[in-house]
């Protein structure tokens, strides 16, 4: 079910983030320097809109949603522009491309890129398109990262009037964030749950899985690292990861591992635990204490917090001198909500308005130029 939903999820982006390779000549509703936007791509981009708004329950009505529909075609030329300007910074986004499809491959569980392409093609997805999209993101992501992340500042006073105004919603409960190594006796139920008895199971599996759990702890106070031992021994979904199992508020957890963790340090390590299906053994990588955290502890957060703030007006500050530097010609009945008054016009010569230009502009209309 997770492999599908994951698919679904990049298929969904496919359709919102990248500009079809289709050759077929069709309508070209805007001009960005080189490149085109056409007609099918906006309703592409339109459709996934939609699909996102009932996602979040936004009726077509709302505000948000005409506001959203209005900037579609804005989003396309933002892109288009982002990836002219990659372009020229000799970006290519090939490295992380590959990255990410073989971190994807992973998540999928898939043996070969072949495998991956397979998958892409039971959703109805063209592979290269695929590619192209995610390879798209790539781009615009490290041309912002190069061009627009640099210009945002901080200062710390910006930091202390945030935690000042925002007190209230920093506040936190007390919690505990896990990684786990799980040794299993053969159960299926991966759900850490002390209370449930364990399954009738194999006796000397049993003793064998313990005493391999307690190797791995003899292993980990002798100085091994947790999560190369998590990584290479853990028999849980989470293997991968170092045994990462996240943060776990209290009065969520199984009284017996609430109680277990929670007095525990950050860096301490429990003792081996028997489990519905195996044997367990916890690491508390962090200890979070209830109310709000003093500034130093959650510094980093609130610079997250100020820096996707100044984000999107800084990106669009941007956005918009490129489009004074760019040549956008967008067709009658189409408008880019992102235009600045000071982007050049295209300039028409007399032969568009010229009698016997009548036959040259219809040719252009067959072949989707107007």
């Amino acid at each position: 079910m997770k492999h599908k939903s994951v698919l679904s999820l990049l298929t969904i982006f496919l359709l919102a983030g990248s500009l079809a390779a289709d050759t077929v000549i069709e309508e070209i509703i805007a001009r960005v320097n080189s490149s085109i936007i056409t007609r099918s791509e906006l309703a592409k981009s339109r459709e996934e809109l939609q699909q996102e708004l009932k996602q979040q329950n936004i009726a077509p009505t709302d505000p948000r949603a005409k506001d959203k529909e209005k900037d579609v075609l804005r989003d396309l030329i933002d892109q288009q522009l982002l990836l002219a300007k990659g372009k020229d910074l000799g970006i290519t986004g090939d490295t992380e491309l590959v990255k990410r499809l073989d971190d994807l491959r992973k998540q999928l569980k898939l043996e070969s890129m072949e495998d991956l392409e397979k998958e892409a093609q039971k959703q109805g997805v063209s592979f290269e398109d695929f590619k192209a999209g995610i390879r798209n993101q790539i781009v615009t992501q490290q041309v912002i990262s190069h061009e627009v992340a640099p210009r945002i500042q901080i200062t710390q006073k910006e930091v202390e009037e945030y935690y000042n105004a925002h007190k209230a919603d920093l506040e936190q409960p007390e919690s505990v964030d896990l990684s786990e190594i799980l040794v299993s006796t053969g159960g299926q139920n991966v759900n850490v749950d002390p209370n449930s008895p364990p399954p009738p199971e194999d006796p000397a599996k049993v003793a064998t899985a313990e005493d391999k759990a307690k190797e791995l702890l003899a292993s980990i106070k002798g100085g091994a690292k947790f999560e190369d031992i998590a990584k290479k021994s853990s028999d849980g979904p989470t293997a991968e990861t170092g045994g990462e199992l996240g943060q776990f508020r209290r009065g969520t957890l199984a009284k017996e591992l609430e109680d277990l963790t929670f007095k525990l340090k950050p860096g301490d390590v429990s003792d081996v635990i028997r489990t519905k299906q195996g044997f367990v053994i916890l690491k508390v990588n962090e200890h979070v204490q209830a109310g709000t955290a003093p500034l130093k502890q959650i510094e980093n957060r609130i610079q997250e917090a100020i820096y996707y703030q100044k984000l999107q007006p800084a990106l669009r500050t941007y956005l918009t001198k490129l489009r004074e530097e760019a040549y956008i010609d967008i067709k009658p009945g189409f408008t880019d909500s992102g235009a600045s008054p000071n982007q050049t016009k295209p300039i028409y010569t007399a032969a568009h308005t010229d009698t016997n230009s009548s036959k040259k502009e219809k040719k252009k209309k067959k072949l989707g130029i107007l």
